[in-house]
């Protein structure tokens, strides 16, 4: 609890730090990121706490992500980039700084030097096999 009452996302939405707001509705808010590595670059974020994607509940990340498309469609017909992207991490080991889910929405423009991630080719399909499974019967555990 206490990183809930800590939280910079938060308070925000609490009006105790400032924000440039571009949307909020009853579940939700949206502002500009004051990091943005583009122009227009926003968070979209849940008004209750959840610190990430494993404790959020299904209801709350369907209301997230119809804000996430809300703030798409609008960031690609006012600000014309060519292309969007969404980012979410998880835990201090993806990169997650802020303990509170949110949703990056990245407006891509020509020559804006963000570059995606490298790929790790797995060339033993054996290996490919074993993680599908790996996965495949956990879900199959977690969801009867």
């Amino acid at each position: 609890m206490e990183k809930e009452i800590d939280n910079t996302f938060l308070k925000i939405i609490n009006g105790d730090l400032p924000s440039y707001k571009i949307y909020e509705d009853e579940h939700t808010y949206a502002f500009l990121s004051n990091q943005p590595v583009t122009r227009g670059h926003a968070l979209v974020i849940p008004k209750v706490f959840a610190e990430n994607i494993y404790d959020i509940s299904e209801e709350s990340l369907a209301k997230i992500f119809k804000t996430v498309k809300k703030v798409s469609l609008a960031i690609k017909s006012s600000l014309n980039p060519i292309g969007i992207n969404i980012h979410q991490n998880n835990e201090l080991g993806a990169g997650q700084a802020v303990f509170h889910i949110h949703f990056h929405v990245i407006p891509r423009y020509p020559g804006d030097g963000i570059l995606h991630w490298h790929t790790d080719y797995i060339s033993d399909e054996n290996e490919y096999k074993i993680i599908a499974k790996t996965i495949s019967d956990k879900l199959s555990r977690t969801l009867h």
